[in-house]
């Protein structure tokens, strides 16, 4: 199964690609969001160009647990993804993926960090279904 996973900002949207074979993630593109939202263009053109079985979205949550600020919008995205595109769309809690993303970029702030932490999403969702596939909880 191949998989397209985002990582969801006002700003900036990374994207990485990955499959359920060898469980691995790949950072893509980092996209540019408009005043109106995500560039719904550039997510169709990623989307007919690789063709994914599922699509997951980090949810932001808090370190102590609460819903982030930005989980509403990140929701709202996850409904147009699905509505738009008619594929499964699974959530993730990205707490730490930016920074681990940075960690794996040597630690500034730098181009790619948000394609990063879209693949550190995937690789946690990827870790959690084979978790459940093999009982381990």
């Amino acid at each position: 199964m191949s998989i397209l996973a985002f990582d969801y900002g006002e700003r900036r949207i990374g994207v990485a690609a990955g499959q359920t074979v060898s469980s691995t993630a790949t950072p893509l593109k980092t996209l540019v969001a408009r005043k109106n939202g995500p560039d719904w263009e550039a997510i169709s053109a990623l989307i007919k160009a690789w063709e994914p079985d599922a699509l997951v979205v980090g949810l932001p949550i808090n370190m102590d647990g609460t819903e982030h600020a930005l989980a509403p919008a990140v929701e709202r995205f996850t409904r147009q993804l699905r509505g738009r595109f008619g594929r499964p769309v699974y959530t993730v809690d990205e707490r730490l993926t930016s920074w681990e993303a940075r960690g794996r970029l040597g630690g500034a702030e730098r181009e790619g960090l948000d394609a990063v932490a879209a693949q550190v999403i995937l690789e946690t969702w990827l870790a959690q279904r084979q978790r459940e596939s093999s009982g381990r909880l």
